[in-house]
């Protein structure tokens, strides 16, 4: 009975795409073929959204439901984006983005989502008035930083805490221009803050990296802290359409 069970097929907690793309090498058309499947997602991504910004990204978890207070800040958020003419993308699914989308389409103002294709299928939500799906999380991350002026981050999980510490390294490095980021939410990242500070005092990061953050519960503050940059800082032109990149006006 022990040899049987051993025997067992363990199923994976989320199932495998059939073919992963860091696996390990491959054959050489394998490699070219999926560089060019990679190509032609970035040059979808740039032709779909060309025209969509200037952008606020709101990051965060899929999990939080409707009746969450996280839920009800991030739906504050995208009113409050809306209110300010700017544009609220997210990652396109349920929770947080959801939310986030949802606050904006509701309140009139254009609502973006950059989702995923997951193996257990990540849906887009239903206040996008813009959806676009990708294959791979790289291509993705790059959409919801390339478009945006400012950037907020809920409480959220693996994804987010990605998407947190890239755009602030990309940031820290300037490998993108200095926008504000909202860390939101000080109880759920009281210990992420309090470690960030431990950093700081070991060398690892300079004090004025933390600078570059603002923790807050406040969205009145949120609101005003990015407002208050991009208009000091920025000056947001509309771009032109072109007939002959078929461009509709």
């Amino acid at each position: 009975m022990e040899a049987a069970s051993a025997k067992k097929k363990i199923e994976p907690i989320i199932p495998p795409k059939e073919q992963v793309y860091l696996e390990g090498p491959k054959s050489r058309s394998y490699e070219l073929a999926f560089a060019w499947r990679v190509f032609k997602q970035f040059i979808h991504g740039f032709r779909k959204l060309h025209f969509v910004g200037p952008c606020i990204t709101v990051f965060g978890s899929a999990r939080f439901k409707e009746d969450h207070p996280y839920y009800e800040s991030a739906r504050e958020f995208g009113k409050r984006i809306a209110d300010i003419g700017f544009t609220t993308m997210t990652g396109g699914g349920p929770g947080i983005m959801e939310a986030a989308n949802r606050g904006a389409f509701e309140n009139g103002g254009t609502s973006i989502g950059c989702n995923i294709r997951l193996p257990f299928e990540q849906q887009a939500n239903t206040y996008l008035n813009k959806s676009i799906t990708f294959e791979h999380f790289f291509v993705r991350k790059v959409l919801l930083v390339k478009y945006s002026y400012a950037f907020i981050i809920m409480p959220g999980g693996f994804g987010t805490m990605d998407e947190f510490f890239e755009t602030l390294t990309l940031i820290q490095t300037k490998t993108i221009t200095q926008f504000p980021i909202v860390l939101f939410g000080k109880e759920y990242y009281s210990s992420l803050w309090n470690y960030a500070e431990f950093m700081a005092q070991q060398g690892t990061i300079s004090r004025e990296d933390m600078k570059l953050v603002l923790l807050t519960d406040s969205i009145d503050e949120a609101m005003e802290h990015i407002q208050t940059y991009i208009n000091q800082n920025y000056k947001v032109k509309p771009r032109n359409r072109y007939w002959w990149f078929f461009e509709k006006r």
